[in-house]
């Protein structure tokens, strides 16, 4: 095989909770995970007279070479299993960048998933995610997709009962957040609310929608909305177009509507599209 082309798909948090804080800094967490259909692309291939790797990608706002978490994960395992070939890695990016979507760390977790396969290194799922975990704490749950538990710093996955089929929008209003400041203010926050993460896994594993849809909650809104108000009114309008419910996905500042109705979902899409041109808007569905 001198080629491989694999999907990597963008996920959402049904709800994540912030339990405490380690001493190196990390904050361990609680979050329900899910993939949807938004997804990038990317293409490895051997380079048999080279030893670099070359990224070639259709978005400028991807990061460099010597940032880019695919790039990071297949230089990994290239340098661990001592490949002597160089690689070609073509990235056509679909998710947006930085915006609470894992669109880096679903990126390097193809990249993981591909290398493994193109040089034959049979490593498990496991071993794999023990490699991904050093890339970012999403980069597990990438390889493993679906809907799960993440716990820890998001490297212990249980996975779960498929969620209830729905209609998914997703808006982006192009804000850069750092989610690096978003988790240092939330230690500053006095009272916080606290989702009910048990709650939301007991309306999944019974395929219960409407009561998924009324436990949506993510507690770093309370750090991002006060800054962003334009987060707030998106979930507001999301809402009026008839969402069954609405969230910010980890630390944004992508907003993600749930809906039973297709036609609602892209009747709610078209509008966000018409008023805010400029704007990243996606409707989908969960994988």
């Amino acid at each position: 095989m001198e080629t491989i082309t694999l999907y990597a798909y963008g996920k959402i948090n049904l709800a994540l909770d912030v339990i405490g804080r380690r001493p190196n800094g990390y904050h361990d967490v609680r979050m329900i995970m899910q993939s949807v259909g938004v997804r990038d692309t990317l293409t490895i291939k051997r380079r048999p007279l080279a030893n670099d790797i070359r990224l070639i990608s259709n978005f400028t706002e991807v990061p460099n070479q010597k940032d880019n978490l695919a790039v990071k994960a297949a230089a990994l395992l290239k340098k661990e299993f001592s490949i002597s070939e160089g690689m070609e890695i073509t990235l056509t990016k679909r998710i947006p960048v930085a915006a609470g979507m894992a669109g880096g760390s679903t990126d390097a977790a193809a990249a993981l998933k591909a290398v493994n396969t193109l040089f034959s290194l049979n490593l498990t799922e496991k071993q794999l995610a023990a490699y991904g975990v050093s890339l970012g704490a999403d980069v597990p749950y990438c390889l493993l997709s679906g809907t799960a538990l993440s716990e820890g710093i998001g490297e212990i996955l249980t996975p779960l009962s498929k969620a209830p089929e729905c209609h998914v929008l997703l808006v982006n209003p192009r804000i850069p957040i750092s989610t690096k400041d978003v988790y240092e203010h939330l230690d500053a926050v006095e009272s916080l609310s606290h989702p009910d993460i048990d709650g939301i896994i007991a309306a999944i594993s019974r395929n219960d929608y409407t009561a998924m849809t009324a436990k949506l909650e993510n507690i770093l809104e309370s750090v991002v909305i006060p800054k962003n108000p334009v987060i707030a009114k998106i979930k507001e309008t999301m809402l009026s177009l008839g969402a069954d419910g609405t969230l910010m996905s980890g630390s944004g500042a992508t907003v993600f509507g749930l809906f039973s109705s297709q036609e609602r979902c892209h009747a709610a899409a078209w509008k966000f599209r018409a008023e805010n041109s400029n704007w990243y808007t996606a409707d989908t569905v969960f994988v």
